[in-house]
């Protein structure tokens, strides 16, 4: 057997340290179904995946019962992840002028035809928002060797009393934003507005502002002599732009600063002691620095409340990327964009797992060495899909798997019922 099949192995024992036994062992297969793309074959099956793993027809059962039933949570579970990274000592959080960046986002599993379901989200394939399953994601940015990965900290599902995907957001933004040590920055992008994080009370952040941003100073202009005296400071339009057929010019910026990346000069246009447009002098501030890129036709628009350089704005909100990498290897590279199970508690923890088996399927690459595809591969890379090829040809009895608490419950069953009888189906009353 390959050694990394026995690291992942040790790496799930590790993981599952705290699921009761019995749980752990249906959790243990269901995350080798996943790491070996078995949903990609079933397209999203969950028992045909399990099947194609080469497991009994009874683990099958034990390991769907563990995901439906099974006395765990998620968050234990990312706790337990992040414990086996920090001893292992590969992961290497980024810091800039001794900021950390933790990167957060939404993301969403579709489920077009599930009844009862719980939030809608958009997809501009349909160009329009379709039922979906939608979790809200939180963790730090480092390197594990010369790749990008971002540890996950926080999954959080939208409950039934989010009516609204901005209520889950706004629950996403509060708890990130309790979850920052002090050296620590909320990384986002343009999907939030920083009026909800200054009202989730986020101590520090970097957010993507819109192309017509717009804000005021944070101070009132001199009085001319004649007229009411102002409320509001001066308007801050950090971007020209065109109104009707009327050119409103940019407000020339407090600061410019540029710095070389490779062969390309970036420059940077920085306001600040600014507050929102619709706000008084006293207000929340916060300042604004605008990207100019050779690279990219339109600006990139930055808005903080950290006093630091705009290169180290710009480094902090290039680390908000690896966040997409979660939803791209659980979906996309384990192939469960397409979830067949319907369950109340399982139709959220399916899309849970299959993003954590991502996010170790994604280390686990980056911590060995390449594996190539085939002779053609010459220049292989440390990928979560070159992996995902070398487990598919994985056999359950070829898996490892762990002595002591990692196995099968030995609990009494014969005098329980079995099969249709178990289901204790009744006919219904008569209204």
């Amino acid at each position: 057997m390959s050694k990394i099949v026995y690291r992942i192995s040790t790496l799930l024992n590790q993981t599952l340290v705290d699921v009761p036994v019995g749980t752990n062992l249906g959790l243990f297969h269901l995350f080798f179904a996943l790491l070996s793309g078995r949903f990609l074959r079933s397209r999203g099956a969950l028992f045909p995946a399990l099947w194609d793993l080469g497991l009994t027809a009874p683990a099958v059962r034990r390991s769907v019962a563990a995901v439906c039933y099974g006395h765990f949570h998620i968050a234990a579970l990312l706790l337990c992840w992040q414990r086996v990274i920090v001893a292992e000592g590969r992961f290497a959080a980024h810091v800039y002028e001794g900021y950390h960046p933790v990167s957060c986002d939404l993301t969403a599993f579709f489920r077009p035809h599930l009844k009862s379901c719980v939030g809608k989200h958009y997809t501009s394939q349909a160009e329009r928002a379709l039922p979906a399953v939608t979790l809200g994601l939180v963790g730090a940015v480092g390197s594990v060797g010369p790749k990008r990965l971002l540890v996950p900290r926080l999954i959080l599902r939208q409950e039934a009393g989010d009516l609204t995907e901005a209520y889950l957001q706004r629950r996403l933004l509060e708890q990130a934003g309790l979850s920052l040590a002090g050296d620590e920055v909320l990384v986002i992008d343009a999907g939030f507005c920083i009026a909800g994080l200054v009202e989730a009370k986020v101590s520090r952040f970097v957010v993507r502002g819109a192309q017509n941003f717009t804000a005021r100073r944070n101070f009132l202009a001199p009085y001319p002599g004649k007229g009411r005296h102002a409320e509001y400071g001066e308007k801050v339009r950090p971007l020209a732009r065109h109104y009707k057929k009327k050119r409103l010019p940019a407000t020339p910026p407090d600061a410019i600063t540029d710095w070389k990346e490779g062969r390309h000069t970036i420059v940077a246009h920085v306001f600040n002691n600014l507050v929102l447009a619709d706000q008084k002098p006293g207000a929340f501030p916060f300042s604004c620095v605008v990207i100019y890129d050779p690279r990219y036709k339109d600006p990139l628009v930055l808005l903080t409340n950290l006093a630091i350089t705009a290169y180290a704005i710009w480094c902090l909100y290039r680390d908000r990327w690896p966040v997409e990498q979660l939803p791209l290897a659980a979906k996309q590279m384990l192939g469960t964009q397409r979830c067949f199970v319907f369950g109340k508690e399982s139709r959220h923890r399916l899309p849970e797992l299959a993003i954590l088996a991502g996010n170790i399927l994604s280390y686990v690459a980056a911590t060995v060495a390449p594996v190539a595809s085939g002779f053609w591969d010459r220049a292989a890379k440390p990928t979560c899909g070159r992996l995902r090829r070398v487990l598919s040809e994985l056999h359950f009895s070829d898996l490892p798997v762990p002595e002591g608490k990692l196995r099968e419950k030995a609990s009494v069953t014969a005098h329980l019922p079995k099969g249709v009888t178990a289901h204790r189906r009744q006919k219904a009353a008569p209204i």
